[in-house]
């Protein structure tokens, strides 16, 4: 692999990380299986595109605006959940093909071209530094920041309730917390930033696009399970640490399975690819096979 497309690996890693850290939030910390993600990804990207190009919104609020509507999707899901009593898998599905038609008016059709509009990235093209280097610094950084932004609200007394209603709701709800209203909070925060991650992967290829959001939830599973595996940690610090790890990791893999000739993978084989690497990090956690190999390695 090129540095160049190491690089481009890492911007996407980054993005994706963004996404690991709501599935960490809804599969970890809330035990809620959420499959709206595969509708507010696209969701993100086709507010925050439709903002820029078509009613020239400054982008930085054009993202945010699509991080409001990613809540929405994921308050939406749990609501379908607490309030009606309907099943939390049916609940995102329901949300995932709704917000496909939904993401179809917004954009006025199956895409939003990004062509010759300003983007969050444009901000840093003063600093003299091309953008395949200087576009996942910043993405860098900014998936930092969220981390300890979540670390920070997991710690608040707010975060705790949350962290306890997934851990034992009966419990929870003995001690006074309300655990519906830590789904629906929990869940639309999860789709929030699923949705900003959207319409950040959005700005940087170039479009939004309705078909964009198909295998996110695996792909945030993958980051989650693998970085989980490799890093296990009991502390939220470095829990949400390993599941960014998890999603430049994941990426990379993907990156070196499409570019090993030998193994005769194609870019259209990335879902098989993505299945592939799910399955090994789940058997290699079963088995414990990872634990073995960081305990050898660090015998040396």
């Amino acid at each position: 692999m090129s540095l160049y497309e190491i690089l481009g690996t890492l911007e996407t890693g980054f993005i994706f990380g963004i996404v690991a850290l709501g599935a960490y939030l809804t599969f970890q910390i809330l035990d809620f299986p959420d499959l709206t993600v595969e509708g507010s990804f696209p969701l993100g990207a086709a507010v925050a595109a439709t903002l820029i190009v078509a009613a020239g919104w400054n982008p930085w609020l054009a993202t945010l605006t699509g991080g409001v509507a990613g809540f929405a999707a994921g308050f939406a899901t749990a609501m379908l959940n607490v309030r009606f009593k309907i099943l939390h898998i049916l609940a995102g599905i329901l949300l995932s093909i709704s917000l496909y038609s939904i993401n179809l008016r917004i954009m006025s059709g199956p895409n939003k071209p990004l062509l010759m509009v300003d983007t969050v990235f444009t901000s840093f093209e003063g600093l003299g530094l091309p953008g395949y280097i200087i576009n996942p610094i910043f993405l860098g950084i900014m998936v930092l920041v969220i981390k300890l932004l979540l670390d920070a609200f997991l710690a608040t007394g707010w975060g705790i309730s949350m962290r306890a209603a997934g851990a034992n709701p009966a419990m929870a709800e003995a001690n006074g917390v309300n655990v519906g209203n830590m789904k629906l909070y929990g869940v639309g925060t999860a789709n929030a930033l699923t949705a900003i991650a959207g319409a950040l992967f959005a700005q940087i290829f170039g479009a939004a696009d309705a078909y964009m959001g198909i295998g996110v939830i695996i792909v945030g599973l993958a980051s989650v399970i693998v970085g989980m595996s490799i890093l296990p940690s009991r502390t939220i610090f470095l829990a949400t640490l390993a599941c960014l790890f998890g999603a430049v990791l994941y990426r990379l893999a993907v990156a070196l399975a499409l570019n090993a000739d030998f193994l005769g993978f194609q870019a259209s084989d990335v879902q098989l690819v993505t299945a592939l690497l799910v399955a090994i990090a789940l058997i290699a956690q079963q088995t414990g096979s990872f634990r073995t190999i960081l305990r050898k390695g660090g015998r040396k």
